[in-house]
């Protein structure tokens, strides 16, 4: 699941989180989707720290902004 992209992450997101607020989703299949959803939840934090910290690199190694590429 790791390699999903940020934008991937939380459309898998949503879906989960639509299916769980339908509220007929068993419960031994919600706590998996739950389980699920908090894998995903910390996927993005994850890529959003890592933009948050190469934005920062960026403006601090230049002290003006600069364009970047996050796959670098």
């Amino acid at each position: 699941m790791q390699e999903l992209s940020f934008e991937e992450s939380l459309e898998k997101l949503e879906e989960i989180v639509n299916r769980l607020e339908n509220g007929d989703v068993p419960l031994d299949d919600a706590i998996d989707e739950f389980t699920k959803a908090m894998q995903l939840v910390k996927i993005c934090n994850t890529k959003l720290n890592n933009a948050e910290e190469a934005i920062a690199k960026i403006v601090q190694d230049s002290g003006e902004i600069e364009n970047f590429n996050l796959n670098e």
